[in-house]
């Protein structure tokens, strides 16, 4: 039996959910979103959505949760505002994580409004000490990882009146994943960018070996 907390992780929503988008895909490998009509570019990008929210009395039933009449793919930002719309007040937080030079600050910059909490350590780094966002003393860490901690627990306590919070981080291992999406009741979101293009990205070569490191240690 599923339940809303372990349905989307299913296998069966797992393989419709690429079967559709592969059948939705159009001549030019583009998936066009239901809601704003423009294509949506990026793998993570990609919402499937349902039209009947599911709740615990249909997540067992196919005829909603599989059917591909009740299942639109739409771009993250626009599922978003589905949310504000319907959801009232009920907060959503996201893990947004990949490699490092992958693009997670970029995306979540695009995608999250005015009023949505961003927990980005990079940001934290440069917040305490002058220099920039490459540059991290190591005599600095208790500090940076304190305030990080102290804003995972209040977003842990839905603590504040922001509506999406967006922890951001490299995240390799698997099960440190899981374990934050189970203490926070968050949805994963994996920049997958590849290691080449992220080396590319690299400001120096420190970077490139953690890049390195993170492909090396990476479960998905």
């Amino acid at each position: 039996m599923k339940t809303l907390d372990n349905f989307y992780t299913s296998k069966d929503w797992i393989a419709f959910r690429k079967i559709l988008i592969d059948y939705r895909t159009d001549s030019n490998g583009e998936i066009i979103c239901a809601r704003c009509g423009l294509p949506i570019y990026k793998k993570y990008d990609i919402i499937a959505h349902h039209k009947i929210k599911l709740t615990e009395d249909n997540v067992n039933d196919v005829n909603v949760t599989l059917n591909p009449d009740n299942v639109e793919l739409i771009h993250f930002k626009c599922h978003n505002k589905e949310h504000q719309r319907y959801d009232g007040y009920k907060k959503y937080v996201y893990i947004v994580h990949g490699a490092p030079c992958a693009g997670k600050t970029t995306y979540v910059r695009d995608t999250a409004y005015d009023d949505d909490l961003i927990l980005d350590i990079d940001y934290i780094w440069e917040s305490v000490c002058k220099c920039d966002r490459y540059h991290k003393p190591n005599r600095l860490k208790a500090n940076v990882f304190g305030i990080r901690d102290c804003i995972i627990e209040q977003v842990k306590q839905r603590k504040g009146m922001w509506r999406n919070a967006y922890i951001i981080g490299t995240y390799p291992l698997a099960s440190d994943r899981q374990r934050l999406r189970e203490m926070l009741g968050a949805e994963l979101i994996h920049i997958d960018t590849d290691k080449e293009t992220c080396l590319q990205r690299a400001p120096d070569d420190n970077w490139k070996q953690y890049i390195e490191d993170y492909f090396d240690a990476y479960t998905g």
